[in-house]
């Protein structure tokens, strides 16, 4: 194949690693005000912040170029903490929705 499908597909895959990453980054934002809540448990805001660690440190689990790992677990970091919160009620005004 031409080089230059080679770059079309690099530049795609890069754009659609740095628009989850984008929505990934609103969304961690908007999880501060869940985890200063006093409602959600401490296991939940200690599975969130130990999926942030783990997004930012060198080491990966599956090495690759778009991060599928990194985002894959801070998405169900996300998506716990969001449902703790939902559970003490600490979402009431939909602060993650």
């Amino acid at each position: 194949m031409d080089s230059s499908f080679w770059v079309i597909v690099a530049v795609v895959l890069v754009v659609a690693a740095a628009v989850c990453a984008a929505v990934l980054l609103v969304r961690v934002v908007k999880a501060r005000k869940l985890l200063l809540d006093a409602g959600v448990p401490l296991q939940s805001k200690a599975l969130f912040w130990a999926a942030v660690l783990y997004t930012v440190s060198p080491i990966d689990l599956i090495p690759d170029p778009v991060y599928l790992d990194d985002i894959g677990v801070l998405l169900v970091a996300l998506r716990t903490l969001h449902a703790a919160a939902a559970r003490s009620g600490a979402d009431r005004r939909g602060q993650l929705g």
